[in-house]
């Protein structure tokens, strides 16, 4: 092979593996400048006095044990079928919610996943709602205020509670908060002006997050701040979040911190205007808070703002149903590219768990359907690609008489493709259709939250997750790890190699090693896939195997 010819074999090898890895791209949103100036709204002071205090330290911050933060302060517990957790009296912050539904491994002792968690805390994560003022003299109830419980000892949907605080000058605070059976609060805020003066105040509310270290990485599943701005979808990743932040200004909809499977949101009324201002306020912490329109009270007058607070998972059935009344609730789950098709295969694959009741067997089924759905293309695609196989001499001999003369052996060829009523394009129709199809089943298989640790039979337990079964620990061998891949990605790529015997040589000698190479290059990749898509793709391997043979020895190629 002279040096042109390698270089352009590695640059195929190169082109290949960056189309199928481009999805993984994510564009980076546009920044913009702050549009309005920043109000101190009762930013995480306690996680930015301990960023400072590793600073001054030259140390790694310790973090404080949740256990023994929630026994720090009073606290009122909430409680449903979904979640349990508590409120800390001491400034009204909603900082623990577990997710009762759902374990954080696949170990039957594992404990709940624990979305929100105290200040301080290694996975910190909790809201506030609060009041601001103009007026400097005007006493406010922050972050350390005492909430007196007026009504209800325990949250819960049929028991709302009620807290209150008094400034002492004339001003009662209250919250009224109501829970539904999953995961979405209710808060009124309210103030009542007893005083012989109008006041003016500003409603807010804030999310603070610890961001884990992957969340940070870029991936396929958007992390980071996912909003409804204006009935417009608005994405930054937590690595695109600063300490200058990003302003934006909405009337309605929602904002939120959204990870993989897991979320925390405040809902805004349809009329209600909100200043939203994101930033990074210490190392891997994030803050969100949004402040709505200056409402005046006048003496003897009371004023009420309802916000809701959703803090639980993603399940697309459930937050479907919340976008009934909360526009475009479903968008918090990154859907990708092919919206139309990745919703569509969830639903579909829900339904086939839901009879076979193993999220595997679902999987399987529905390649086999999705194969018969795209049976006339690719029977067409196959007709033609037997074709070319039953006239590989002939396009052997033609090579052979003009070796010396490409034009003149890519004319001879495109005559006897003519001749023999032969398109060599057609074979990359049905690939061209499954490219959709694979992102979008792959998009539904990491981004669904029911189908984390499914499990499927023999070794696999989680079907999200890559084969677990890997080479050093099914022959037990040291394998470096680049090398130490799945078993169910070792015979993806068995099925792979046999089916492209079954495909006609192409005719650049380039091209032929570039395809050749093609199902080990494809094997390490999948192995860092969800093992369930290994475990479609294989099957849909097999069944277009079957297929193409089939169309082969009616056409009589050997």
């Amino acid at each position: 092979m002279n040096k042109e010819d390698l270089k352009s074999f590695y640059l195929a090898v190169i082109l290949s593996a960056l189309v199928v890895l481009a999805v993984n791209y994510f564009f980076a949103p546009a920044k913009t400048e702050p549009a309005v100036q920043e109000v101190a709204v009762a930013a995480a002071e306690e996680e930015q006095n301990l960023a400072a205090e590793a600073e001054n330290a030259e140390v790694v911050p310790v973090f404080a044990d949740v256990a023994e933060t929630l026994q720090q302060d009073a606290r009122l517990p909430l409680k449903n079928d979904s979640i349990t957790g508590s409120i800390r009296l001491k400034g009204a912050r909603f900082d623990e919610v577990m997710l009762s539904k759902y374990k954080q491994t696949i170990e039957e002792n594992s404990p709940a996943v624990q979305l929100f968690a105290p200040a301080k805390t290694a996975e910190a994560f909790f809201a506030e709602y609060g009041w601001l003022s103009s007026n400097p003299n005007l006493k406010l109830p922050n972050k350390d205020t005492i909430w007196q419980v007026l009504e209800g000892d325990e949250l819960t949907p049929q028991k709302p509670v009620t807290l209150v605080w008094r400034n002492g000058e004339g001003l009662t605070f209250k919250y009224i908060i109501r829970m539904d059976e999953n995961y979405l609060f209710d808060v009124e805020q309210i103030v009542e002006n007893h005083s012989s003066k109008d006041i003016s105040v500003v409603p807010y509310g804030l999310l603070n997050k610890r961001a884990a270290e992957d969340s940070l990485q870029r991936g396929i599943v958007h992390q980071g701040f996912t909003a409804i701005i204006d009935d417009n979808l608005k994405e930054v990743t937590y690595s695109k979040i600063d300490n200058k932040g990003e302003n934006f200004e909405t009337t309605g909809g929602w904002v939120s911190f959204a990870d993989k499977y897991w979320f925390g949101a405040f809902v805004f009324a349809d009329d209600f205007k909100a200043d939203v201002n994101i930033r990074q306020v210490a190392d891997n912490v994030f803050q969100l808070d949004y402040k709505g329109e200056a409402i005046t009270i006048k003496s003897g007058d009371m004023t009420t703002v309802k916000t809701n607070l959703y803090a639980g998972a993603k399940e697309i059935k459930l937050l479907d149903k919340y976008a009934e009344k909360i526009k475009k609730f479903d968008l918090t789950v990154d859907f990708g590219w092919y919206y139309f098709l990745t919703k569509p295969f969830f639903y579909i694959l829900d339904y086939l768990y839901q009879i076979l009741g193993n999220m595997g067997w679902a999987i399987l089924l529905f390649a086999a359907m999705l194969r018969l759905i795209l049976f006339p293309i690719a029977n067409k695609s196959f007709e033609n690609m037997s074709k070319m196989k039953k006239v590989q001499p002939k396009i052997m001999a033609i090579q052979a008489m003009y070796k010396n003369d490409k034009v003149a052996q890519q004319r001879a060829t495109m005559e006897l493709y003519k001749k023999e009523k032969i398109n060599p394009a057609a074979g990359c129709l049905p690939m061209l259709i499954q490219i959709p199809v694979f992102f979008s089943l792959y998009k539904v298989l990491v981004i669904s939250l029911e189908i984390r640790h499914a499990p499927f039979i023999g070794w696999i337990k989680d079907l999200s997750a890559p084969d677990p079964l890997t080479i050093s620990q099914w022959a037990h061998i040291w394998v470096p790890s680049a090398l130490d891949i799945g078993v169910w990605p070792l015979i993806y790529g068995l099925t792979m190699y046999l089916q492209n015997k079954l495909n006609p040589a192409p005719a650049n000698k380039d091209q032929a090693r570039m395809f050749a190479l093609m199902p080990l290059i494809f094997m390490f990749m999948f192995a860092h896939f969800a093992v369930g898509l290994v475990i479609y793709w294989t099957l849909s391997n097999i069944l277009s195997m079957i297929q193409q043979r089939a169309i082969m020895y009616k056409n009589g190629v050997k």
